[in-house]
């Protein structure tokens, strides 16, 4: 029995350890169309009516090992990455809050309880 809950503990601790590594993999997205234009670091590629500039690093190549030229129609594989980011304040937290209607002088004259607002 010892041995049993030996290999399950091993068992769960390397399904705990090699969980997180599988989620910091970013998702991988994919563009198809011709090629518009290229440079020594982007590749622009239209989609329908859209044109898509990415980025290129040393590593982005055919897998065929080819070369690449304006009209090729290809699909790019591609990863977002974040370069900055700018917090925003949420202006409904900001704002200060409205006087209440019991503190308000005008509040306690509503046409719903005047005898002359009923018909």
């Amino acid at each position: 029995m010892n041995k049993s809950l030996l290999s399950l503990a091993a068992v769960c601790g390397l399904m705990l350890s090699v969980a997180p590594a599988g989620l910091a993999t970013p998702k991988d997205y994919q563009v198809t169309g011709p090629i518009l234009s290229m440079t020594d670091t982007t590749v622009t590629v239209k989609k329908g009516q859209e044109e898509w500039e990415i980025t290129k690093d040393a590593t982005f190549k055919p897998a065929d090992g080819s070369e690449l030229k304006v009209g090729d129609k290809v699909t790019i594989h591609y990863t977002m990455t974040a370069k900055s980011v700018d917090k925003k304040t949420d202006a409904r937290k900001e704002k200060k809050p409205a006087a209440s209607p019991a503190a308000s002088p005008a509040a306690s004259a509503s046409p719903s309880a005047s005898p002359a607002a009923k018909p």
